[in-house]
């Protein structure tokens, strides 16, 4: 597993980051996480990334416990805060000074660790003053509580204020994590641009488009039993029923030929696609077992030759979503409770 800096920082991370938003907690088997967790090692990746609310904190509870024996030194350990955590209370969600120190001191005991390699503002905090924000973000990093900080989903607009901020404060924003992959490119315009100007890389989720590019689902058939299109609804998981259209899954098919040229499968090609886009430092992948995640990150590293992209933009064509206007639009407007 490759290794390479974030932003404009020194921190190395893995280049396949091993992330449990799905994977840990809940209705999850903790002996499979586990176990995915270890397979994650072994394979060289020393990057993980949670957040709080991620099972209402479970996620992270069970990556402390995976993690406990491994040396701190030799990991990168990234987590979030926003979302509601706990019973859900007023203050239980956003990017206020409150919920930031509080958040901070829950991360760290569930992760059972000193500090995070990275914290997160999961979303923009439209009730919160930004300079609070950034001042409470700087305080974590001043306590020696988290290294580095990174945001999650913000505008372009966005992320330059907060990295003006960040930066008169004396500590830089290093990283961005959006949702990025061969069939949803809308930070390519504005957020990539903005991302560069400030140091800032991206950290990318769901390069497999929620599971689609993997090739699992056949247009005009049932989910197979047991994944993710078969146990959500379209109104609990919005952005993969717009993935889940049936010519999106024709045109993913007709992508097998140029994943076979290359000798990869349809995830590896996924995978191997968003790491060689201009700005992205790693990208994100889970794994419910530990034989997917091994399936997954092979061919990481592949190169895909000129043409063979000019073959992947022409055969998905218009189904890709490049507006740039959508981080904007399906950002929060006010904090979730």
């Amino acid at each position: 597993m490759g290794h390479a800096r974030l932003g404009a920082s020194g921190l190395k991370v893995s280049r396949v980051i091993y992330g449990n938003w799905l994977t840990h907690g809940s209705s999850a088997d903790p002996a499979q996480a586990l176990a995915c967790v270890r397979t994650a090692l072994d394979l060289g990746i020393s990057t993980f990334d949670t957040a709080d609310a991620y099972a209402n904190t479970e996620a992270e509870s069970l990556l402390g416990e995976a993690l406990e024996h491994e040396r701190r030194e030799s990991l990168e350990i990234l987590t979030k805060v926003y979302n509601p955590v706990g019973p859900r209370g007023h203050n239980d969600s956003g990017l206020s000074r409150k919920h930031i120190m509080e958040g901070i001191n829950g991360s760290l005991r569930r992760l059972r660790t000193d500090y995070v390699d990275v914290y997160q503002a999961h979303r923009f905090d439209t009730e919160t003053p930004l300079e609070e924000t950034m001042q409470a973000m700087a305080d974590v990093v001043r306590h020696g509580k988290a290294l580095y900080i990174g945001v999650s989903e913000w505008t372009a607009e966005q992320i330059t204020a907060g990295a003006d901020l960040a930066r008169q404060l004396g500590f830089p924003l290093v990283s961005n994590q959006p949702q990025y992959s061969m069939l949803w490119r809308v930070i390519e315009r504005e957020v990539i641009p903005a991302s560069e100007r400030s140091g800032i890389s991206q950290i990318v989720w769901s390069p497999l488009a929620q599971g689609v590019l993997t090739g699992k689902y056949l247009p005009d058939q049932r989910p197979p039993a047991g994944s993710r299109a078969a146990r959500n609804t379209a109104s609990a998981e919005p952005l993969l029923s717009g993935f889940m259209r049936p010519e999106v899954l024709r045109r993913v098919q007709r992508l097998r030929p140029v994943a076979a040229d290359l000798g990869l499968s349809l995830a590896q090609l996924a995978v191997a696609w968003v790491l060689r886009q201009r700005n992205v430092t790693a990208a994100v992948v889970g794994a419910s077992r530990p034989k997917q995640l091994t399936e997954t990150v092979a061919g990481w590293n592949t190169t895909i030759p000129p043409e063979a992209l000019a073959r992947i933009d022409d055969v998905l064509g218009d189904v890709v979503e490049r507006r740039a206007e959508m981080t904007a639009l399906l950002a929060p407007k006010r904090r979730p409770t």
